[in-house]
């Protein structure tokens, strides 16, 4: 994706000319019977397609960061409701502009994903049979982005309209209806299957870096499949669908995972394709720290990355917003310790914790936040191993996985974005929806299950000795959705996650009453936890965003959400 040519022609391709965000057709026409004349121009077009997905709307920010704190795993920093806190705060309303926008920038990708497949098809026409067979992988990888796209809008929003050509972008927006999210499903389905059956995986084409591929489009139909299993739909009938599909992508050997979970962020924050575990990963890029701004380069790393403070002509700043739940950090490291066991971060058994978490800041080294101005560093070690020391620092840990400094060997000095990539997501993830769909489907966990989730703990903990057996069906999916939280961390997932278990408001609620009963300052009416989403989240309301506000009043037999009403 380090084209500029296909960003330039899908700009022009695709300006918002209407007020209602459906509208995409742009009025800005070029001539269309003058590109897409064969594979080659085809495939530029195509990349702009994935351009789509780098926005700060899209996976730049928005659906990788902003849009997926306030669980049990991570929260935004503060403990008000000012500027970017309100969305992570579950204090915003339906006009909000960050919600507008990517509804805006979904369906935009929709658009161009449509358009790019109906050209196409026309062209395709008087292509050389060489020609013709690129372009059938080239309409795949495009319906496979529809339907990613697809996916983000069923889950967030719920009942949502169905465009299916860019001729429908030329109605009226009086005449716009919502579907049903079985009904959106069904065309995701049709979408990722097509894209499954025609596709070949990663191994078989070493051109396709960063591109959808066979692999890719079976992981994300096994996700889409568990979602739809799950809240609100739970149309439980598609735990089995989501097995199946699973087990063609895990017998067909074609992927599975790094042996070393670090080199998982070293690859990512260097822009390294490794198709082993990466199924599907957003691409960000930016030749110049000059014109980053206007680039594909997103805030991965700098917004959910490690604290770290500028130094000038070496580095830019990180500001380190998106903090971990020191609750979910203590019970990350007690949960395998022994009786009378303490916590030593030398003999943690768990590797993917300290590669998690970041106890630590760049101001401008490497300082633990619990050390205190006088404190040595043993002072701070002792520090930061108690979990009643220190508490008002501690709520700063942020996640480690996108440590900038520590990985990005050629870094782009800006302080506001990066060129480190996002996984949307991983061969693990796959695994465990594997593991947890068979014990659904088949009321208990079967043989295949726990193979599946025992492969990802055994490379969490270098051994076989922390499998997981002889456990219930409600054991195994409290193991499955705790193995979740601690191999995906930060990762996107978990929100939604909570959401499709039908207990994203129970667990907010808990995890708020843990962090009060944690938190002990010295002060209390001066400092107070970071606490946000405890206070706003209501049950029956957010786990769906709002339809946004414009769209509400453009038009006009659209149904808002549940509770979300002005």
């Amino acid at each position: 994706m380090k084209k500029i040519f296909y960003y330039i022609l899908l700009s022009a391709m695709c300006i918002l000319p209407f007020s209602c965000s459906l509208d995409e057709e742009s009025r800005t026409e070029i001539d269309k019977t003058r590109f897409m004349m064969n594979a080659q121009e085809a495939e530029t077009v195509l990349l702009g397609v994935y351009q789509s997905l780098v926005s700060d709307a899209m996976y730049g920010y928005n659906l990788s960061i902003l849009f997926n704190l306030a669980t049990d795993c991570e929260q935004v920093e503060g403990n008000t409701t000012e500027n970017y806190r309100i969305i992570p705060s579950n204090a915003f309303n339906s006009s909000q502009a960050e919600v507008q926008a990517t509804w805006a920038a979904l369906y935009k990708a929709i658009y161009n994903a449509n358009d790019f497949i109906e050209i196409i098809q026309q062209r395709m026409k008087i292509y050389t049979e060489t020609d013709r067979q690129l372009a059938y992988f080239y309409i795949a990888e495009a319906r496979a982005i529809r339907g990613m796209c697809y996916f983000e809008l069923v889950r967030r929003f719920g009942n949502v309209p169905l465009m299916t050509s860019t001729a429908m972008s030329e109605q009226a927006p009086s005449t716009f209806v919502q579907e049903k999210p079985e009904v959106i499903y069904e065309y995701i389905e049709k979408d990722l299957i097509h894209a499954s059956q025609t596709l070949p995986y990663a191994s078989e084409n070493s051109d396709n870096k960063f591109r959808i591929t066979k692999g890719a489009a079976l992981g994300l139909l096994t996700k889409v499949y568990a979602t739809w299993a799950g809240y609100p739909v739970k149309d439980e009938s598609k735990w089995e669908e989501a097995a199946k599909t699973a087990k063609v992508l895990v017998e067909s050997k074609q992927h599975s995972l790094l042996n070393d979970y670090e080199q998982l962020w070293i690859n990512t924050c260097n822009g390294v394709w490794d198709p082993t575990e990466s199924l599907i990963e957003i691409s960000f890029y930016s030749p110049t720290a000059s014109g980053g701004a206007s680039d594909p380069c997103g805030r991965i790393g700098k917004w959910n990355g490690v604290k770290t403070t500028v130094i000038a002509g070496e580095r830019g700043s990180c500001a380190g917003n998106v903090k971990v739940i020191h609750p979910f950090v203590l019970k990350w490291r007690t949960k395998d310790l022994a009786e009378g066991e303490e916590y030593n971060e030398e003999t943690v058994k768990d590797k993917r914790l300290n590669l998690s978490v970041a106890n630590y800041q760049y101001n401008p080294t490497k300082t633990l936040y619990a050390k205190g101005k006088s404190d040595t560093e043993a002072k701070a070690i002792e520090n930061d191993r108690k979990p009643d020391m220190k508490n008002k620092e501690k709520q700063n840990y942020t996640p480690a996985k996108w440590d900038i400094e520590k990985y990005v060997q050629n870094k782009l000095i800006n302080n506001d974005k990066s060129n480190v990539n996002w996984y949307f997501l991983r061969y693990a993830d796959v695994l465990l929806l594997y593991a947890e769909a068979l014990n659904e489907w088949k009321g208990s966990p079967t043989p295949e299950a726990y193979a599946a989730i025992n492969e990802v703990r055994r490379r969490a903990f270098g051994n076989n000795d922390h499998d997981l057996k002889g456990l219930s069906p409600e054991e195994f999916r409290q193991a499955v959705q705790d193995e979740r939280a601690y191999e995906l961390a930060f990762e996107g997932h978990r929100r939604m996650d909570l959401v499709r278990w039908g207990i994203y408001y129970k667990t907010v609620k808990t995890t708020s009453n843990a962090i009060n009963l944690w938190f002990q300052d010295n002060d209390p009416e001066k400092n107070k936890p970071y606490n946000t989403a405890g206070r706003y989240t209501k049950l029956g309301k957010h786990e769906l965003y709002p339809i946004p506000q414009r769209d509400m009043d453009l038009c006009e037999q659209f149904v808002q959400n549940p509770n979300w009403e002005q």
